[in-house]
């Protein structure tokens, strides 16, 4: 065993450390040999690349279902012997170092991204080959964010217009001859990572029980995959607000804090889909719970320092009616 040592790296372009459509990435593959080596092939390679796998019950059977798609897959070859890969080539003694660049294709493609059952990956590869049993590889994944400000639906007037909106729901259960009316009101429907926004609902109780509302963030992962679907809830409770009495109103606001790391609203990946959703529940004791969902799009935020808190957004308008 001759080569000691083999890694790959890479230099960053930005302060996210993120790379994008376009952009060159370039880095070094250093080697490490305790003596002169022979090597038939010496290579690096710049891939990216989509993959969903699930094992589901099927009958008496566990059905595996798997897809993948490739975004690019570009390779550099640093040495090769010229004959019938006889190991012809050398690398010398000690450590070594040798360059390499790759351009970003400058398409549409999803961020990084890992969920449930599948993951978004975009890596770099190197492989030293000194003969067919004795092969070296090694492999870092890089950052990669999408150019697309809305990765998500449409990029009509309609839908960006749409994101800024305030936006509003009504529910009234009835439980015999009492009746609840909860209203729910968000600031808007789309929040940039780090951003904070508020969330209302107003609760009219005319029935003979104390009620309490919870404020929920919802996670949706969607994955596809040989024209099977599956699909991975979560719920996080962000907030409990105080009770209301019996034949009592109340408006409660709670405050959403979009933490920086949460993965952003896409569906560009034709075998995944990343949703979110905002909740209110209205626990309701001896009978079901009220519940309203409003949508909820999670945009890119613009870098910042991470003990840097969010502002509050300063708003409210009394609900319709």
């Amino acid at each position: 065993m001759t080569v000691k040592h083999l890694s790959v790296e890479y230099s960053k372009v930005n302060e996210r450390g993120t790379f994008s459509p376009g952009d060159i990435i370039s880095g070094r593959v250093t080697v490490m040999t305790s003596k002169e080596t022979k090597v038939q092939c010496f290579l690096v390679k710049a891939k990216g690349k989509a993959k969903v796998t699930w094992c589901e019950q099927e009958g008496q059977a566990t059905g595996v279902h798997s897809d993948k798609k490739k975004y690019f897959n570009f390779e550099h070859i640093i040495l090769q012997d010229k004959n019938k890969r006889d190991g012809s080539e050398m690398i010398g003694p000690g450590r070594n170092v040798y360059p390499f660049a790759f351009v970003i294709p400058k398409t549409d493609m999803p961020s990084s991204y890992e969920g449930r059952w599948g993951k978004i990956t975009y890596s770099l590869r190197a492989k030293l080959t000194q003969s067919i049993w004795l092969v070296h590889k090694t492999k870092t994944e890089f950052p990669f964010l999408s150019k697309s400000e809305f990765p998500f639906a449409s990029k009509s007037e309609m839908i960006i217009i749409g994101l800024k909106e305030q936006q509003y729901a009504t529910r009234i259960s009835f439980y015999g001859s009492e009746k609840i009316t909860m209203n729910v009101t968000s600031e808007k429907m789309g929040v940039k990572q780090g951003e904070a926004m508020g969330v209302s609902v107003e609760v009219f109780n005319d029935s003979a029980r104390t009620v309490t509302p919870k404020f929920w963030l919802c996670e949706k992962q969607t994955f596809a995959a040989q024209s099977k679907r599956i699909v991975h809830t979560n719920d996080i409770l962000f907030g409990t607000g105080d009770s209301v009495p019996a034949a009592t109103s109340r408006t409660i606001t709670n405050v959403l804090r979009v933490p920086l790391q949460l993965p952003p609203t896409f569906f560009n990946c034709c075998m995944m889909k990343l949703e979110y959703r905002l909740k209110v529940t209205l626990d309701v004791p001896l009978a079901k719970d009220l519940e309203i969902k409003l949508p909820l799009v999670i945009l890119l935020g613009s870098p910042k320092p991470l003990q840097q808190k969010p502002k509050r957004s300063i708003w409210f308008r009394k609900l319709p009616g």
